[in-house]
């Protein structure tokens, strides 16, 4: 079996611009992959625009570990997150196109069920004003569509410090969602990155009494010395890795122990393979999986695979309840969050088949999505 045709399409909403990679074999079965790329769409095109004649095309689907060798490999170059975003489109696309072939769901690939159901924790939901009347009405929402966890970040266009207003403002926010959702429902507090190592410690003080079950990204990613500092002066668990692109990237992380929770992106660090590989580092490390997840139902579909073949999977992030619904249109198949888990898949390769008619409703967008600008949890970023 051979990749004969490889075609991409684009999913737009307001935020984001979701690059959906389709491979066709010469036994005509045809697999999905999908990124969401922020402001970069044009250069993962142009990437794969060269990459898939040198690659892709005419290479064995099953042959994973040597298509990912080639493509990290073969351009001696350091593989960043375009590389490994491209990459993963279509690695994600060969594991569908083995599961087709075989009449396997994905994960009896990767090494079989080792749960019965994935956790899931809302994102998406806090699309409202920024007070707390109206993220307690959102967070209650979220509890009543079953969900048992979920996710915020309550701190507006804040970057490097936070003044007093702001970081009153910032806890009042958080309070309303815990008296919402009563003291059973995990808050996951997002800092997508925004404070100095001094500033996230001060926060992480404040934020200590409405018990988070994470800071996510307290500071940006290059320095991880400076993320570990912030571990040492909490005992709230610290969440990290949506911005580390391979494996490789994570071994300081782990030397320095800063941090509890892993959070790869499996579409912008190469794929399931090298999320499996990362994950058996990970577990060596004592650490847990929380893969980010901002896509569509291909790379949520992705993620539940992973997440049920892999030990250390702790709970998986998921949009789509709450953000631009209508992309599990574009691709249906996707089971719903029930309870707060998505069932365990059951149907051969992700489960997953694009709807050419739906995706055509929703051209790219012109999209400037700028995390630290006021309004940005609006999610409604797409320009004139």
């Amino acid at each position: 079996m051979k990749i004969r045709e490889v075609r991409t399409h684009v999913l737009g909403t307001p935020w984001r611009n979701i690059t959906i990679v389709e491979l066709r074999t010469d036994e005509g079965i045809t697999g999905l992959g999908e990124v969401r790329m922020l402001n970069h769409t044009d250069a993962l095109h142009g990437y794969l625009a060269e990459a898939v004649p040198r690659y892709v095309r005419g290479s064995d689907p099953f042959d994973v570990e040597s298509l990912v060798h080639r493509m990290t490999r073969h351009d001696y170059a350091r593989p960043g997150e375009i590389a490994m975003s491209a990459l993963a489109t279509i690695e994600i696309a060969c594991w569908d196109i083995q599961g087709k072939a075989l009449g396997l769901p994905v994960y009896k690939l990767l090494g079989g069920a080792v749960r019965d159901r994935i956790k899931a924790y809302a994102n998406g939901w806090y699309q409202v004003e920024r007070t707390p009347e109206d993220f307690h009405a959102a967070a209650r929402a979220v509890v009543a569509r079953g969900y048992r966890a979920l996710k915020l970040d309550p701190f507006g266009a804040g970057m490097f410090e936070l003044d007093p207003d702001e970081t009153a403002r910032s806890l009042t926010l958080v309070e309303a969602v815990r008296d919402a959702v009563g003291p059973d429902v995990e808050i996951l507090v997002e800092m997508h990155g925004r404070f100095s190592a001094a500033t996230a410690i001060r926060i992480a003080g404040l934020l200590a009494p409405y018990r988070p079950a994470w800071l996510e990204e307290p500071v940006p990613p290059e320095n991880l010395k400076a993320l570990a500092k912030v571990a040492a002066h909490t005992d709230i668990p610290i969440a990290t890795g949506e911005r580390m692109h391979t494996r490789f990237d994570y071994r300081e992380l782990f030397e320095l122990q800063a941090a509890d929770i892993i959070q790869t992106d499996i579409t912008h660090s190469g794929g399931l393979l090298e999320a499996k590989k990362l994950a058996g580092a990970a577990e060596t490390h004592y650490l847990l999986m929380a893969p980010h997840n901002v896509g569509g139902a291909i790379s949520t579909a992705a993620n539940v695979h992973l997440a049920a073949t892999t030990v250390n999977f702790c709970i998986q992030e998921y949009f789509n309840d709450f953000a631009d619904p209508f992309v599990n249109d574009c691709v249906p198949g996707l089971g719903e969050v029930v309870d707060g888990y998505f069932a365990l898949p059951d149907k051969p390769g992700l489960g997953v088949e694009l709807n050419h008619e739906a995706l055509a409703e929703h051209p790219r967008g012109s999209v400037d999505f700028n995390l630290f600008a006021a309004g940005w949890e609006r999610r409604q970023a797409q320009s004139s």
